[in-house]
């Protein structure tokens, strides 16, 4: 199946997106995780293009859509995805997250609830007080400091390596990629992510929920039982082995339970 790629002028400038499927059928939008873009999405969108309209945003200032030079946050990112939305003349969407892209996902179903229809938690936090104590107390997550000789490079590759399946050189190439192409803006997503307080916003979700859980994932996998607290109308999915590159290490596996979800949904 054909990924069509395209560009909308929004309010921070072009903000890119790919999509698969029919334009009348029911509309999913993909939310991805920090430093990434829509290209963890890349296998995982003709699966779901085949029953639906599945689009995958690069966040803005991610990928390779603008940030408009607004400073960086869940709130502002959430009202993009809707700006996009608008563009593509999508009334109501089921939203998929994975790691920042869930909590986006969360501001996203909180601030415009007549915009989501149904939300896929995947691999995301609860980005509580608690959270947000114990991120300040630990370093950056994906930042190096740049170095003549390009062993910053490796430093890089090396900070994901252990949270990724061996064997799967390709997944860590993807993260660079996208990496590199944030360049200084790189753990933005993630300080994003540690401000943002969910216990605040998480009560106005009333949307029917899908929390998928990678077991394999050390930093997602145990908030999957406090979002559960806080979302009584979801559920938990387990995907066995699931690692931090979800989406396209298992793009099988993760479409199968979020189309599953999808076709229970009542009409």
């Amino acid at each position: 199946m054909t990924i069509r790629r395209a560009f909308a002028d929004l309010s921070v400038g072009q903000v890119h997106y790919a999509e698969c499927g029919d334009a009348s059928a029911p509309a999913v939008l993909l939310l991805h995780q920090s430093p990434r873009s829509w290209a963890e999405y890349r296998e995982v969108l003709p699966l779901l293009g085949a029953r639906h309209r599945a689009v995958a945003m690069d966040t803005a200032g991610f990928g390779d859509s603008a940030d408009g030079g607004v400073p960086a946050s869940i709130a502002q990112w959430a009202r993009v995805a809707g700006e996009l939305l608008d563009a593509l003349g999508i009334a109501q969407a089921n939203v998929v997250g994975h790691h920042t892209g869930g909590v986006i996902a969360v501001e996203l179903a909180a601030a415009f609830p007549g915009r989501v229809r149904s939300l896929v938690l995947s691999s995301t936090p609860y980005t509580g007080e608690a959270f947000r104590i114990a991120r300040a107390e630990r370093p950056p997550i994906d930042e190096v400091a740049p170095s003549e000789d390009g062993s910053h490079l490796a430093a890089l590759w090396q900070r994901r390596q252990g949270f990724y399946p061996e064997g799967r050189p390709d997944l860590l190439e993807a993260f660079v990629r996208d990496a590199l192409k944030v360049g200084h803006r790189v753990e933005e997503g993630h300080r994003a992510v540690a401000s943002y307080r969910m216990e605040e916003r998480i009560g106005r979700v009333t949307q029917p929920a899908l929390i998928l859980r990678a077991t394999a994932d050390p930093f997602a996998a145990p908030h999957a039982e406090e979002l559960l607290h806080h979302l009584p109308q979801a559920r938990i999915v387990d995907i066995e082995g699931g690692m931090i590159p979800l989406p396209d290490q298992m793009p099988e596996a993760f479409a199968q339970a979020v189309l599953g979800f999808l076709s229970a949904l009542p009409s």
